[in-house]
């Protein structure tokens, strides 16, 4: 579609407007070292490039910016994934120094690693709903009439609640009910487990324990509402304050307000990672119109083979694509052997 010529004079605007935030003009091209175009040739190409739509004139100056059809291309076919230096490599190896054995940690402390190195948001959805299953359940009595329920799943996700013991209940009972239902349920995914408590246990209850009603009923509240979904975790919130685009307060104040829309978010991030690998949604391609002017790169991490949950940076559609590209890239990568392996 392009010329190899428009494809290198296009890739130095983009780069160029990356860096300064500020217009560029065919002088500032014709400097570089890797053009090689004199500035009339290169004014020639960026106006058959605004004509093709990729860039824009902001002003009546000779600067161009690269569009949000432009961006799309210089991802698709220009930007290389960017290879990380020693440095960077060393902040995501801190990752790995920590003893983080539960999985919110792990996806907390990841977050706050991106949004350190690309000062940019990051976003991370996890865990999934249907890859979150039980892996222990404990009762223990507090007293006569009341214990604390101990749902841990197989994402390390542990969840303490108080219930009510009905009077009678022995503690022998108790023990014999919560070994029958590790037997039974263990493996049962989270969002199943009220269903799966009376298709696979309620008659043998019914048959060996007393007070069975009641005993359902503890159950019931002691294994939640079942409906776990995932979990969105942000760092770096702030961090659209310092582009020099967003100085616009009433823009920055709708970002950040959507960004505390958790439902919003999880759908927009949900429907960014669709696919596999890396993920670029560049402006009017995000799903609301307060991201109008942001760009969203995801990718996926996974645990056990099934995929877990969702990496994403948001920042304007100035972003540094090569860069962050290869910082989710080694990371989802990385948190998928990281989150697999035994601890």
């Amino acid at each position: 579609m392009l010329t190899e010529r428009q494809r290198m004079i296009l890739t130095a605007i983009v780069d160029d407007y990356i860096r300064s935030a500020e217009p560029v003009g065919s002088r500032s091209i014709s400097k570089r070292g890797d053009v090689g175009y004199s500035p009339a040739t290169i004014r020639n190409e960026m106006s058959d490039l605004e004509e093709l739509g990729f860039l824009e004139q902001p002003h009546t100056s000779a600067g161009r910016i690269p569009s949000h059809k432009g961006y799309r291309y210089y991802v698709d076919h220009l930007v290389p994934v960017e290879s990380l230096g020693a440095e960077e490599l060393k902040q995501l190896k801190t990752f790995y120094a920590e003893k983080l054995n539960v999985l919110e940690q792990v996806v907390q402390h990841a977050g706050t690693i991106l949004s350190h190195m690309t000062n940019y948001t990051s976003i991370l959805l996890g865990p999934e709903v249907f890859h979150t299953s039980l892996r222990h359940f404990q009762l223990l009595p507090l007293g006569e009439d009341t214990a604390v329920a101990i749902v841990v799943t197989n994402t390390g996700h542990v969840e303490n609640k108080t219930v009510s013991i009905p009077p009678g209940l022995s503690i022998s009972e108790m023990e014999k009910v919560v070994n029958l239902l590790n037997r039974k349920l263990t493996g049962v995914p989270i969002y199943k487990l009220k269903s799966a408590l009376y298709a696979e246990m309620g008659q043998e209850l019914q048959r060996h324990v007393s007070h069975f009603e009641d005993l359902m009923t503890v159950l019931d509240q002691a294994l939640g509402s079942g409906q776990e979904g995932p979990r969105v975790f942000l760092s770096g919130t702030t961090n659209m304050l310092t582009q020099p685009e967003f100085k616009d307060v009433d823009k920055v104040k709708s970002i950040l307000d959507l960004l505390e829309e958790t439902p919003t978010l999880m759908k927009m991030m949900s429907s960014a990672s669709s696919g596999t690998g890396i993920q670029v949604r560049i402006g009017t391609e995000n799903s609301h119109e307060a991201f109008a002017n942001c760009s969203l790169i995801t990718a996926t991490y996974a645990v056990e083979g099934q995929a877990l949950g969702t990496i994403g940076i948001l920042g304007p559609t100035r972003m540094e694509y090569a860069r962050v590209m290869g910082i989710l890239t080694i990371l989802s990568r990385d948190m998928t052997k990281f989150l697999s392996k035994p601890h």
